[in-house]
């Protein structure tokens, strides 16, 4: 408000001035810029596998020996054989002890190859995004 004053202190005149003020109001707001779209495919391909498949046998021989020994004997390996000695005591005025046989157990391994149908999977994933993304709209000033 403004007031003049004339020389008598009176006030001859009152002018009102109306104060104005701009604000600024600021938002903000989450807008998709793309969109995104992912794809997951399973993949099953079949694959033919050689696996080795071992086995193994015992052959078991009875060797008729027949002959005196001078005490118990012990067992004893041959290569793959390992042999089990048989003895029995014979009466005689001594015990002498004769070898009747040996039974002889062999080890052997074998190995074969077969085939063996598999299924193996795989995941695989496309993306695929839109061409043509959401923009968000100016700001207007309002009146």
């Amino acid at each position: 408000m403004v007031a003049e004053m004339n020389e008598a202190t009176q006030v001859v005149e009152q002018k009102t001035v109306p104060a104005v003020a701009e604000a600024a109001i600021v938002r903000k707001e989450a807008v998709a810029s793309e969109t995104v779209r992912l794809h997951k495919r399973v993949n099953e391909e079949t694959e033919v596998l050689e696996i080795p498949i071992q086995a193994e046998t015992i052959e078991v021989e009875r060797v008729p020996v027949d002959h005196w020994v001078d005490g118990p004997m012990s067992v004893r390996q041959e290569g793959d054989t390992t042999v089990y000695p048989v003895i029995r005591e014979v009466l005689v005025v001594e015990k002498p002890l004769k070898l009747v046989e040996e039974v002889r157990v062999t080890r052997k391994q074998t190995t074969d190859h077969v085939q063996q149908e598999v299924r193996l999977r795989r995941e695989e994933i496309t993306v695929e995004r839109d061409a043509h993304p959401q923009r968000p709209e100016p700001i207007r000033a309002s009146d």
